[in-house]
This record gives C-alpha cells, sequence and structure tokens, in this order.
C-alpha cells in the first residue's frame, strides 16, 4: 500500500507540480529518492515532462518502503515559469527541503535522466542530505548551448520551455549560467558518496 500526495510546492514564487508516493504502515523514517526529468525534446515533451514518472514513484513506494518524489522543473509539464539552468537548481535544492520537511528521512538519493542527472549532480555535490544519485545519460557540460545562448532560448521557446515573452530579463547573464554549472567538476566533489552513471 502506499500513500500518494498529489499537489505542488513553491519555488522562487512558483508553483511546480509533483507526485510524492510514501509506504503505508510504516511510521519508522525511511530513505527518501527524489526523480529528476531531463529537458523536453520537443513540444509534446514539454508538457508531458515526467508525466510516466508518478507510477514508478508509486512502485519504488510499495515495493522498497521509500519516499518517492518526482516533480516538474519550471517551464516544463503543468508548473509555472520559463526554463532556466539556476531556476532549475533552485527547483531542485527546493525539492530535497520539501521531502525533507514532510518526512524526515534517513537520507535523501536523486535519479536523473539527461540535464535532469546532470542538475542532480551539481546539487547534490553541494548537500550533505544528499546520499548518493543514479544518472542515465546525464550530460557532461551545457558548453554547446553556452556557446549560442540565443539559438537555445529559440528552441526552448519553440517546444514551450519558455513561455514568457520578455524572458529572459538578461540573455547574457541567462547563457553564463550554462558555464556556471559544471557537472563534471560536480562528479569530483561529489564523491565518497554513492554515484551510478549509465
Amino acid at each position: 500500500g502506499l500513500r500518494p500526495v498529489n499537489g505542488d510546492f513553491v519555488s522562487n514564487g512558483l508553483k511546480l507540480y509533483r507526485h510524492t508516493a510514501r509506504p503505508v504502515g510504516r511510521d519508522e523514517r525511511t530513505t527518501a529518492v527524489i526523480m529528476c526529468h531531463g529537458f523536453p525534446i520537443g513540444p509534446l515533451d514539454a508538457r508531458q515532462s515526467a508525466s510516466t514518472f508518478p507510477e514508478l514513484m508509486d512502485r519504488i513506494a510499495s515495493e522498497l518502503g521509500w519516499t518517492a518524489m518526482t516533480f516538474t522543473f519550471r517551464g516544463c509539464g503543468k508548473s509555472e515559469g520559463d526554463f532556466s539552468l539556476q531556476g532549475w537548481v533552485d527547483d531542485l535544492r527546493r525539492a530535497i527541503d520539501v521531502v525533507v520537511e514532510e518526512t524526515d528521512p534517513l537520507g535523501v538519493w536523486l535519479v536523473g535522466t539527461n540535464t535532469g542527472g546532470s542538475i542532480a549532480l551539481c546539487v547534490g555535490a553541494e548537500d550533505e542530505r544528499v546520499r548518493g544519485a543514479a544518472l542515465l545519460g546525464a550530460r557532461t557540460d551545457f558548453e554547446d548551448w553556452a556557446e549560442q545562448p540565443r539559438r537555445f532560448l529559440e528552441h526552448a521557446r519553440e517546444i514551450g520551455a519558455v513561455r514568457t515573452l520578455k524572458f529572459p530579463p538578461n540573455l547574457d547573464e541567462w547563457g553564463r549560467e550554462f558555464q556556471r554549472f559544471r557537472p563534471l567538476d560536480a562528479a569530483r566533489r561529489f564523491a565518497p558518496k554513492d554515484l551510478l552513471v549509465m
């Protein structure tokens, strides 16, 4: 059995949608896992980001007895806001806060696909509550986005991850974020925590 919590949490004033599954009949503290989706491949994917993840969270909760949460980053799914790398980092930091406040877990594990895996690495390297991470096809860097920020912004608009007309307020600053976060460097700082890379 499990108790799903569907709803949202707020990150930098933006409402982000989430699904949390908790094992039923267990009052003792348990481990928590947070699943982070990747950057959308196309418009349909931007709207449906992480749509199959709630089912997986339910399975993790019922079969492993862990608390399991997934959410959609700003600019994806039904979550508010527009994509920025710093924004996604802030969103994951906030998601960890929420899981810790709600369930007081023994530790938090992060699972991420693609860009979500890279963000999990960058955030996890700086957060002592994170015990380990599993990355599926994570990017080692964001150099290709950094080289052509205007072109990448157009792409993000086309697929619906940037929806606000006047966003970003400063293109240069938005573009610099792609160089600020370096997953490969974060991997070195992540040690000696457990890290699975696929």
